[in-house]
């Protein structure tokens, strides 16, 4: 696992520590339940020989793995802000046998490139799964990581949506539960996405949201607050 520098606002990678020191050891086994939609995003990558896909706010390593065990001719890249989570990520990495086909770094998502990872080449894809919900500036973050991708790079998004179809009460309880673990669903995405869809329909874009506006799942070539 390698460090590198980044710059994510005065102690965010502390206070992602702190969050996840004893949280990463049961991490996957919650987050299974309410974190909606990851599967699909992979199963829909179809990957091609020799791609290089790059996870922004990789966690626990769970996506990277299955996206590595599915995709066998890929190569993959993971950047976290929590060394603590990393550790996790590092083991469940080497457990799995594929420690040389994943490179984790720890940095910060508005400041990644494919230079933190050792590349001189850009990636093909970037994926952000719930993970922009955390990040404190994540328009920087799309921003940054769309300069990371090849001209024919793709973009992926899964990550809560607004809740707006969900009951009011239900919506509120969400909303205050999750901000227990510093997550704020980023719901400026979600309308700036229905709105880029509705305003250009020959857009190679694909909009997916779960019932409930719970959640959506989301791939383009680049996304545009416009």
């Amino acid at each position: 696992m390698l460090k590198a520098d980044g710059d994510s606002g005065p102690g965010h990678d502390s206070l992602m520590d702190k969050v996840y020191r004893n949280q990463r050891h049961l991490y996957d086994f919650t987050r299974k339940y309410y974190l909606f939609g990851r599967d699909s995003l992979i199963g829909a990558l179809d990957l091609k020989p020799g791609e290089l896909v790059l996870e922004i706010g990789c966690g626990t390593a769970r996506n990277l793995i299955v996206m590595a065990r599915r995709y066998p001719q890929a190569r993959f890249y993971g950047l976290d802000a929590s060394t603590e989570m990393l550790k996790t990520a590092a083991q469940a990495v080497a457990r799995a046998g594929l420690s040389d086909r994943i490179r984790l770094v720890h940095g910060f998502a508005e400041a990644v490139s494919p230079a933190l990872f050792g590349e001189g080449q850009t990636f093909d894809r970037a994926i952000f799964s719930y993970s922009l919900s955390m990040i404190p500036d994540w328009e920087q973050a799309l921003s940054a990581a769309q300069t990371t991708l090849s001209p024919t790079g793709r973009l992926h998004i899964v990550d809560f949506g607004d809740f707006n179809d969900l009951p009011a009460f239900a919506a509120r309880l969400l909303r205050r539960w999750l901000a227990l673990f510093h997550v704020e669903p980023r719901t400026q995405i979600l309308k700036n996405l229905e709105n880029n869809s509705a305003g250009n329909r020959a857009k190679p874009d694909v909009l997916r949201i779960l019932p409930g506006r719970y959640a959506f799942v989301w791939s383009g070539a680049a996304y545009s607050s416009r």
